[in-house]
């Protein structure tokens, strides 16, 4: 364990997972509960949302920040990806001294073997980035169920901005037999609706506010989808960025909440949602919409 100190307030900051699970044993009792954040890093006010929920709702908080290697099928994304533990820190002892972080290394993590694990999803991991991005959900639910052994929380949250993650941990929680209750929390997005993301920070001030673009499109889609088709709505999202020079779509899709499958017609007893992938430059953004 290590405690860094801001102001005089410490913080419990562990670095390896044998160190993080001996303290956890220490506080835990039969009836208090344990929540849990992971994120990866680079700490932003979804994130700091999600932790004010788990502290509200939990005895103890355990929030880790770990940049996963093997839900990264792009090499270029995962040397890119912000790392800002010392902020990031700052951020939560603003928030509250009482969490305790873990940040482990790769090694810490995966012993010497930085492989994912292979999952059968019931096919959610096929669609929108599973298609897009072979092996993430893999590498997703690798880390993922890691992490839910060494942190053995009550209850852990997601932000719903990742919608398919989110579903992908519930099955994978089904399917594990894990004692977990995963948590989908709504999206927290910037004044200009932009679905907040760690890598907003890479975009330049001007990208970040063309970006809104991205909800304002979703937003329309909604409408028309209330009177329209569904190839209607995907014709008007794909017709918004065709002639944009700074945006390339990469894909939008329109799915049942459930299968994550894509749709063709309309059913009254059934939810849908809207996701996009959006390229500005290099840098991938994501989001995702209820059309009910």
């Amino acid at each position: 364990m290590f405690a860094l100190n801001f102001n005089n307030t410490a913080m419990h900051i562990f670095y390896g997972k044998v160190a993080l699970i001996a303290y956890l044993k220490t506080i835990k009792t039969a009836n208090s509960t344990i929540g849990f954040v992971p994120t990866m890093g680079a700490l932003h006010q979804g994130h700091l949302a999600l932790m004010q929920r788990s502290i509200k709702e939990n005895d103890d908080t355990v929030v880790s920040i770990f940049v996963n290697p093997t839900q990264f099928n792009n090499p270029e994304d995962l040397e890119k990806y912000p790392r800002t533990l010392e902020e990031d820190v700052k951020k939560m002892r603003n928030l509250s001294d009482k969490m305790i972080l873990y940040a482990p290394s790769v090694d810490d993590i995966y012993e010497g073997h930085t492989i994912s694990q292979s999952f059968d999803f019931d096919g959610l991991e096929n669609q929108m980035e599973g298609k897009f991005r072979p092996g993430h959900f893999n590498g997703v639910g690798t880390i993922v169920k890691r992490l839910f052994e060494i942190v053995t929380p009550t209850n852990a949250y997601f932000g719903e901005k990742d919608f398919q993650q989110l579903q992908i941990v519930k099955k994978m929680v089904e399917k594990t037999h894990l004692p977990v209750n995963v948590v989908g929390c709504p999206i927290f997005r910037e004044d200009n609706q932009l679905a907040m993301s760690s890598r907003n920070e890479r975009l330049t001030p001007e990208e970040r506010k063309e970006a809104s673009i991205i909800y304002k499109v979703l937003t329309e889609a909604r409408e028309i989808f209330q009177t329209g088709t569904p190839e209607e709505t995907i014709q008007f999202v794909e017709n918004s960025f065709r002639y944009n020079e700074r945006f390339e779509l990469e894909y939008f899709v329109i799915a049942d909440e459930s299968t994550l499958l894509p749709i063709d017609h309309k059913s009254k007893d059934k939810n849908y949602r809207a996701f996009i992938a959006v390229f500005v430059n290099s840098i991938r953004l994501i989001d995702t919409i209820s059309l009910n």
